[in-house]
């Protein structure tokens, strides 16, 4: 007959086997290809480069630097609802801004608490100052829920 194991969890602490810490990063969950528009192309041209790459935000650029992100959000806040023309208004112009960012070595616990603070969707993942990944809070739902589904299964075999 085999052992009964019990999985025990607290939010306040990691997870630990053997007395080493367990922890989720990062670089483990980031979508490593970051779609980008220059600040000055207009938003229809963003809204029409979120489609094509089916994502609903983009890395906003000038001579290749990160300046901020450009959300479906932004879009409909900043332009339609004020009926502005998106093929005359710039990108750069509705954008959000400063760029919220995070160390691909940081946890995943790190990453919602700095969404939480921050009250951002997503976070752009940068090291040794160039952009190499995304992560967003639909990123991190998933990866938690596939967690929880894997351990369930787990105790349940024990």
């Amino acid at each position: 007959m085999l052992p009964k194991h019990s999985i025990k969890f607290k939010v306040e602490e990691e997870v630990t086997r053997d007395n080493v810490p367990i922890a989720i990063r990062v670089r483990d969950l980031m979508d490593k290809e970051v779609e980008s528009i220059d600040a000055a192309e207009s938003v229809a041209e963003a809204v029409s480069a979120m489609i094509r790459s089916k994502v609903w935000s983009l890395l906003v650029v000038t001579q290749g630097l990160p300046q901020g992100v450009v959300t479906e959000r932004d879009v409909l806040r900043r332009c339609v609802n004020r009926g502005l023309p998106p093929d005359k208004v710039k990108v750069g112009a509705i954008m959000s801004s400063p760029l919220i960012t995070i160390d691909p070595d940081a946890t995943v616990r790190e990453a919602m608490s700095l969404m939480v603070r921050k009250d951002v969707r997503r976070l752009y993942v940068v090291e040794r100052g160039k952009v190499v990944g995304r992560l967003t809070q639909t990123r991190l739902f998933q990866s938690n829920f596939d967690l929880m589904l894997s351990l369930s299964g787990l105790t349940g075999a024990l």
